[in-house]
């Protein structure tokens, strides 16, 4: 699908039981190794992957040079454009998500629009920057109305398990944590897990969550 929006990359399966749209994080774009591995995963789970890029990764792959991420209301405001043009496409249940940016994005968009998607989830959430423990970005959590699905490695620089204890998040943050990995659930090698182990993991507990809406 190329319009205004930009370039989608979509999978989707013969008995498709909702739709997600699935955002970047803020390095990568929407065809990272990451993503693929991501996208498959879904795709495997019967749920039909919709995947697309912020304008500001827009215009790196149109001009090949690196640009800033947009600023973080222009990229929330960029959901509500995505998940209309979703919308318009028939009445699956549409669910939002991404990688880092695209899962905190997703979930700003999710606390201020509760009833325009079925629900969000985030895969490696960006709790803090690495190593400033004290900057967060959970304050829109206290917003939400609906339970909102994070996945996170427990090695993550972003926010470990020790961390994240200590938030008081509201009980309708659902944390998963995936054993021994990182940002992008790539696990250590004594752990005897692999990255792709874990993302089908983070899979099939996206499928558990979507189930419990439709």
């Amino acid at each position: 699908m190329s319009d205004s929006l930009g370039e989608c990359l979509i999978q989707t399966p013969s008995s498709a039981v909702a739709t997600i749209l699935l955002a970047h994080g803020a390095g990568a774009a929407m065809d990272s190794t990451f993503m693929n591995l991501l996208a498959d995963s879904l795709f495997e789970q019967s749920i039909e992957v919709i995947r697309f890029e912020f304008p500001y990764m827009q215009e790196r792959r149109t001009l090949g040079k690196k640009r800033p991420p947009n600023k973080v209301a222009e990229l929330v405001e960029h959901w509500q454009y995505m998940v209309e043009w979703a919308e318009a496409r028939g009445n699956i249940p549409i669910f939002i998500g991404g990688k880092s940016l695209g899962g905190r994005t997703a979930s700003m968009f999710f606390s201020e629009n509760p009833d325009a998607v079925q629900g969000c989830i985030c895969y490696g959430y960006p709790f803090h920057p690495p190593k400033k423990p004290d900057s967060l970005r959970v304050d829109h959590f206290a917003e939400l109305q609906q339970t909102l699905l994070v996945l996170q490695g427990t090695r993550d620089p972003f926010g470990v398990p020790e961390e994240v204890a200590g938030y008081g998040l509201t009980d309708r943050v659902q944390l998963q944590w995936l054993e021994s990995g990182d940002h992008d659930f790539s696990p250590l090698k004594r752990s005897g897990l692999t990255q792709l182990q874990l993302i089908e993991l983070a899979g099939s507990h996206t499928r558990q969550y979507i189930e419990r809406f439709l």
